[in-house]
């Protein structure tokens, strides 16, 4: 027999032990739903979720993360109670913009292959979610670019003047002819400037949002990336570091279907790239590319929530890459004539903006003979501007990099300036063509 004061303590012992069980199952229910960080349920293993057998999960075959639209392909609305989320003059002119990228993708893809300037990227057939998304951004708001994203940068403000002169490379690009056409940045718009190398702007992009973060300022880094550059390490690398700093970072994938001559269904398995932030506890979101309202209605929503939470949002735009990776790829090569036709006519969002409008009395046939006018006289003044401007002075190619040149490389513009003095009359250095102006 045991005493009874030893009865009572085991009595006490084991409701003590019960109550915690109960305790624990009840905390293990309520941490299954956790997100992120030491509140997961699976890195304090004694309060996970328990299976009495093996559970495999086919991810591949999870059911379809949905796609957020607000008009169909011809320009109907979806719901029927509608409204515009922006005044109808706001409307109007992101319709122009996207008809600027356009025509000053026709225009300068004509250049390019002219041999006027060295390179080229279109943007056709992503004018609305370049656009819708770059209306949704506020001005403290820090972006990074990938390449393909003319769009933002003249919904932001960028001049359009100053598109043609980095892509000719001459004395008043901002970059005084040391990037690529089309590689555009300001600090003045805080969009960062852009870099060939795919996905390099990805962990630039997750280190800024964790100084906003620490600086307690109400804005987010937006970063566009494409699906080809998710494929990249540095891509994982970022989504991680943005999700377990808890930093208000939108990760914005313009998925058009191709990463250059590399389909979707030869990059992943999974449903896509929304589908990827539940592995790192994100928000995602999923919505028609090609429909600048769903463009803009999203976004803003994502950039709310990223700053409230102070969490970062993936963001899968559905797009379609309607022109040639580049002016280094031959589309043709690699896609039927009938789904590039059918994506630049009936699927194209330029097309079912205008569409739209129509139907709302927006819009008329005099209107819009008016503006392809007005926009194409705009693209060939630029173009004819940046042609005829001179190109920088030499020297600029060496400056800018550090705040005094060391000797060595003092003594190499010294060498060039001697030898140009000697020999740049000769006709095959083009000295003509350059400023004098340093």
């Amino acid at each position: 027999m045991l005493p009874r004061q030893t009865k009572q303590l085991l009595t006490k012992t084991a409701q003590h032990l019960k109550n915690k069980s109960t305790e624990s199952i009840q905390n293990a229910t309520k941490r299954s739903f956790c997100v992120s960080g030491v509140n997961s349920p699976y890195f304090q293993i004694e309060n996970a979720p328990w299976s009495t057998e093996p559970e495999f999960r086919d991810t591949a075959r999870n059911e379809a993360f949905p796609v957020f639209r607000c008009i169909d392909w011809d320009g109907n609305t979806i719901d029927p109670n509608f409204t515009l989320p922006f005044s109808e003059d706001e409307l109007i002119e992101m319709y122009k913009n996207m008809n600027v990228v356009s025509a000053f993708d026709e225009t300068f893809y004509r250049l390019a292959r002219a041999g006027y300037i060295s390179f080229y990227m279109q943007n056709n057939g992503e004018e609305a979610v370049q656009v819708g998304s770059g209306k949704a951004w506020q001005p403290d708001d820090v972006l990074f670019f990938q390449y393909r994203e003319l769009g933002t940068f003249l919904q932001r403000g960028f001049p359009l003047q100053q598109c043609a002169d980095v892509c000719f490379s001459n004395d008043n690009d901002y970059a005084k002819g040391r990037q690529m056409p089309v590689h555009y940045g300001s600090k003045e718009l805080n969009c960062v400037t852009i870099s060939s190398t795919l996905a390099t702007q990805m962990p630039q992009a997750s280190g800024a949002g964790y100084a906003i973060k620490r600086s307690g300022k109400k804005a987010c880094v937006v970063c566009y990336f494409g699906d080809g550059a998710a494929s990249e390490g540095d891509a994982h690398v970022a989504f991680n570091f943005s999700a377990t700093t808890e930093s208000p970072v939108i990760w914005m994938c313009r998925n058009n279907g191709y990463a250059i001559s590399t389909p979707t269904i030869d990059q992943y398995r999974g449903d896509g790239i929304a589908a990827r932030a539940y592995g790192y506890g994100m928000y995602a979101n999923r919505f028609d590319g090609n429909d600048i309202f769903a463009s803009y209605i999203a976004c803003k929503q994502a950039r709310d929530y990223a700053i409230e939470e102070q969490r970062p949002i993936m963001m899968e735009a559905m797009t379609y890459r309607g022109s040639h990776h580049s002016t280094s790829d031959d589309s043709k090569s690699y896609r039927e004539e009938q789904e590039e036709h059918k994506w630049k006519t009936y699927y194209h969002p330029i097309r079912r903006l205008r569409v739209f409008m129509e139907k709302e009395l927006l819009w008329t046939d005099k209107q819009e003979r008016e503006l392809v006018e007005d926009v194409q006289t705009k693209v060939d003044e630029v173009a004819r501007i940046g042609q005829r401007t001179l190109k920088p002075h030499w020297r600029h190619v060496m400056t800018d990099t550090f705040d005094k040149a060391p000797p060595r490389l003092q003594k190499q513009i010294d060498d060039l300036a001697q030898h140009l003095e000697q020999y740049g009359h000769e006709e095959f250095y083009k000295l003509h063509e350059y400023s004098e102006k340093e």
